[in-house]
């Protein structure tokens, strides 16, 4: 049987696919935008993973991304995604510009088994992101938190401003409650004013910060960025002597 005779539903979970509902959408930054979406059949997932997107025009022409899942495996039910407008972007637009609560997306996933922490994994460990890619470590950092995990924990996060950081307010509010897990922001385009805090991009002088605050070498480092900043921190990071395996990367095109 060819597949014109096959039911869509039936093509489409054959496929791994499936229709989730947009269940909310938040603007986090000025080019940030969370949206909550529920699937008929959530499935479990690791911290750090991501899911398949799916777009279908009119005309039959097909889109696909990947975005990371920024809620907590605890949530069950529905995934959260926090997208950025990329103005060249086939995906980001129809997020930004199109998308309405109560419309479906395909998706597909989650998937990764590279890019994840789990409380078993223990500590210490090192965040650090850019721009939108805090959101896969923003997943580690509510997992250690729903279970509540002693495991120290450090996430430099670098962005243009404050406004500009996505989940900020939640995520000062985890480093509020002084279980084990740090946060350290650096802006490139405005002064830092909490005082642990970097005015500037994070440089071998951010990374020292950090490591000092952290009070031990990392057993794992996680590093999420575009292209370029993941290079750039990663090779800074080697020069202070942490060794490339202990490093694990997610990266994005672009600048």
């Amino acid at each position: 049987m060819t597949d014109a005779g096959i039911p869509a539903r039936e093509r489409q979970e054959a496929a791994g696919w499936q229709e989730a509902t947009i269940e909310a959408i938040e603007q986090l930054t000025p080019r940030i935008k969370s949206f909550m979406l529920r699937p008929p059949e959530w499935k479990p997932f690791v911290a750090g993973q991501h899911l398949d997107i799916r777009l279908t025009a009119p005309d039959g022409y097909q889109a696909q991304r990947s975005y990371s899942v920024a809620s907590a495996p605890e949530s069950e039910g529905a995934y959260e995604l926090a997208i950025e407008m990329l103005d060249d972007g086939e995906v980001s637009p129809f997020f930004h510009e199109v998308a309405q609560v109560g419309d479906t997306i395909e998706i597909r996933g989650p998937f990764g088994g590279y890019f994840n922490w789990t409380v078993g994994d223990g500590g210490p460990v090192l965040l650090i992101g850019g721009g939108s890619g805090v959101v896969p470590l923003t997943a580690i950092a509510r997992h250690r938190a729903a279970l509540q995990s002693s495991a120290p924990m450090l996430l430099l996060y670098a962005a243009r401003s404050m406004a500009e950081a996505a989940f900020a307010g939640e995520l000062q509010a985890i480093d509020a409650a002084e279980d084990g897990f740090q946060l350290i922001f650096a802006f490139s385009r405005e002064a830092a004013t909490r005082p642990k805090d970097i005015s500037g991009r994070i440089d071998a002088a951010a990374i020292g910060r950090a490591l000092e605050a952290l009070g031990q070498m990392p057993h794992t480092t996680y590093v999420c960025g575009s292209n370029r900043f993941v290079e750039a921190v990663t090779t800074r990071l080697v020069a202070t002597g942490l060794p490339a395996a202990a490093i694990r990367t997610e990266r994005f095109g672009g600048a």
